[in-house]
């Protein structure tokens, strides 16, 4: 066993930790010393996305004391940051085991800190958090969610006073800031009950009065006010509002998933509470079958992701992938804010670098701007902040099934992601329409895009090594042509630099920098290669396209589009 190992083992024992973790340790020192090095042998990392990890006794889990030391970091930076008036935080948690533990572990530091802390009395959304955090004029605000990992973890992430994710500075200085505090010694717990406020359903109703003002159609809604919906919140926070919010908008037919809206952090009716995985929808298309539903929608356990099942030309449930759904959200919001005369050229969207560019010809069709931004929807809050009142945004997501209506919340939200999506059903059935022809009328006017993203894992100090290499070459010698298509730009987020070979010159890129190449063909493929900041994986994003003429040609252009992927794969 390591030293350092050795010693973060004897500071738990011999210092002022509680006796369960004491006799935890001990036990784990009897019955597996492979999971007591683990969970020792280092600290774990308060990173650019707060903390994530397994839960558990140990400086390299999620407990107590590392919640506790995090938010002691956060609260020293916090007062440095305020200094004119008494500084607020508001927490939020989701359903997962030991959540709501650790807000009122959180509650409890802050307090202690002298800041005046509003904790949600149950649990809520992250978007609910983000809104809450501009709503309550706070100056920060933390959520405890490990989103869609297994039960086995949980997480911390940590807002600004805009409502968005930490990002440059902020994040930096919080990550410096909690380096500092080295012992649990250095955390005040004096929990101070004047300074906490539980907060509920007078956030939740201003909240979901401000999603009911971006509907764009009530009349189609009120006329197709039962469209039969089916709702899982996987187990998580969605069951607190989602159906609430779909019946603000006017649905009454909104059917929720009894084995699923149980809150449970063991998640027991999935393998992975995560709506990307087809089995974590199976029960409500299931579901959806025996009551001949339009439309399936599940979020995340936090609520701030949505999966979607749709019905093909042959009445069969489909599931749409993330950069689908955005396309029907870009489409319609866009198509809709043009007809009402909206739309006076200040308008934007945006989208992840890694996510459809069918996004960016949808936009600007409708004279509607697109910025791209890195992966991680803290990029999207950072871009809005930036533009301020110059600008409107008005809709934008990622490939990763996480969408964005309207500005007054600054992450992801599958709330108000849900609403809009109904809607959208609603409005194609007012043209004797499903979602279904709405997304082939897309590609029948944009071109059909085809997207696969595809990892590979290498493990260990060699896999690490590996992925560096593989990265390298693509940088240094970089293909003049993949499956026999000519290269005509390649986007490098490291130097920050555009090449563009037609004509053999560069531009810079205005985004911070990160380890991502992006090859742009001559026929409109793109492909992107970045390796996981969280994973010993490296990842591969496949975009490419083709012309469909008609509704007919569907299955033999998406055959000739997942064969070209196939080969482009073969090749890199």
């Amino acid at each position: 066993m390591e030293e350092t190992t050795r010693k973060n083992i004897e500071i738990w024992l011999n210092g002022q930790y509680d006796e369960e973790s004491k006799t935890a340790i001990r036990n784990l020192q009897n019955t597996d010393e492979v999971a007591l090095e683990d969970a020792f042998y280092r600290d774990l990392e308060f990173g650019t996305g707060g903390l994530r990890g397994i839960m558990g006794v140990g400086t390299n889990r999620m407990n107590k004391y590392t919640v506790a030391m995090a938010t002691q970091g956060l609260a020293n930076y916090i007062k440095q940051q305020v200094t004119d008036k008494e500084p607020k935080v508001v927490i939020a948690y989701d359903s997962r085991n030991n959540s709501r533990y650790f807000s009122e572990i959180t509650a409890e530091v802050l307090s202690a800190n002298g800041i005046k802390t509003y904790i949600f009395e149950n649990i809520r959304p992250t978007p609910e958090l983000s809104f809450a955090v501009r709503h309550l004029h706070c100056d920060g605000g933390i959520v405890i969610t490990a989103s869609h990992n297994p039960k086995e973890y949980n997480g911390y992430k940590a807002y600004w006073s805009d409502g968005g994710q930490l990002v440059s500075p902020h994040d930096k200085n919080v990550i410096a800031e909690a380096r500092k505090i080295q012992n649990i010694t250095d955390v005040n717990f004096m929990r101070n009950d004047k300074l906490i406020s539980y907060i509920g359903k007078d956030i939740d109703d201003v909240y979901i009065a401000k999603l009911k003002t971006l509907s764009l159609n009530p009349d189609i809604i009120e006329q197709y006010n039962h469209l039969n919906i089916v709702y899982s919140p996987l187990h998580g926070t969605g069951v607190t509002i989602v159906p609430q919010a779909l019946n603000a908008f006017g649905f009454k037919n909104v059917n929720v998933v009894k084995e699923q809206a149980v809150s449970d952090g063991n998640f027991p009716t999935v393998i992975s509470p995560n709506p990307e995985e087809a089995e974590a929808l199976s029960l409500s298309i299931k579901y959806a079958k025996a009551i001949e539903a339009d439309i399936v929608m599940a979020t995340d356990p936090d609520s701030d992701r949505v999966g979607i099942a749709i019905k093909d030309n042959q009445g069969e449930f489909m599931l749409l992938n993330g950069n689908m759904t955005a396309s029907l959200i870009v489409y319609y919001i866009c198509k809709m804010w043009k007809q009402n005369n909206k739309i006076n050229g200040k308008q934007y969207i945006i989208k992840t670098i890694v996510t459809t560019e069918l996004l960016v010809e949808i936009a600007r069709k409708y004279n509607v701007k697109s910025y791209d931004v890195l992966t991680g929807f803290k990029y999207i809050a950072e871009k809005i902040r930036e533009l301020g009142d110059k600008e409107e945004f008005i809709c934008g997501g990622e490939e990763s099934y996480g969408y964005l209506i309207g500005d007054f919340v600054r992450d992801k939200d599958a709330v108000i992601s849900c609403c809009i999506i109904a809607e959208i059903a609603a409005w194609a059935k007012k043209q004797q329409k499903s979602l279904y022809d709405i997304l082939i009328d897309i590609y029948m006017e944009f071109g059909y895009y085809k997207e696969r993203l595809f990892s590979l894992t290498k493990k260990g100090q060699n896999g690490t090594m590996e992925i560096k290499q593989m990265m390298d070459n693509y940088r240094n010698t970089p293909p003049e042509s993949i499956n026999g298509i000519k290269v005509v730009e390649i986007r490098d987020y490291k130097s920050l630099e555009a090449k563009i070979l037609t004509n053999n010159t560069t531009r810079k890129i205005d985004l911070p920098v990160s380890d991502v190449l992006q090859f742009f063909l001559e026929d409109g493929s793109k492909i992107s290669v970045r390796p996981s900041g969280t994973e010993p994986k490296i990842k591969f994003y496949f975009s490419v396209k083709a012309q469909l003429n008609n509704n007919e040609d569907i299955n033999h252009i998406e055959n000739l589009l997942n064969q070209k992927i196939d080969n482009i794969i073969r090749e890199l």
